[in-house]
């Protein structure tokens, strides 16, 4: 019979390695959080009738945005993406991607600065930013 250190040996240990979230936020199985305003649950879903790879396009760049580290966070504009890496990431062929990108730009919550570069307004349109005080610094 063999030493059962010796058995216990062949097992990895299950916590030897922590991963961290894409997000950098945490090990997997604690859920990070990201500060979405009230208003766009309230009043922006409600209003427009947005599909569903609409609003994942838009939380993914209103999270990059708004509610991670970004050097141009006080002029509303993300990092730039690659079409090819942002299709991958949110699981869309990159036509559909650039569809879903035009049709929030008709509604006014975002603008392409360059392509894979957005303009994301804080609280998603032009008259609520003006409501709730928001201006961006001039960065154009």
């Amino acid at each position: 019979m063999e030493d059962i250190r010796s058995v216990l040996s062949q097992f990895r240990a299950k916590r030897q390695l922590q991963e961290v979230q894409k997000s950098g936020k945490g090990p997997y199985g604690q859920a990070s959080t990201s500060e979405i305003p009230d208003i766009f649950f309230d009043h922006i879903l409600l209003q427009f009738k947005l599909t569903r790879p609409e609003i994942i396009t838009l939380m993914f760049l209103y999270r990059q945005v708004w509610c991670r580290p970004n050097l141009y966070r006080a002029h509303g504009i993300g990092p730039l993406n690659s079409y090819a890496e942002l299709s991958v990431t949110l699981n869309m062929s990159r036509e559909e991607l650039v569809t879903h990108i035009r049709a929030l730009e008709t509604y006014g919550f975002i603008e392409t600065v360059r392509a894979g570069q957005y303009f994301v307004r804080k609280f998603f349109t032009e008259e609520l930013d003006r409501k709730y005080g928001q201006d961006y610094d001039e960065f154009f």
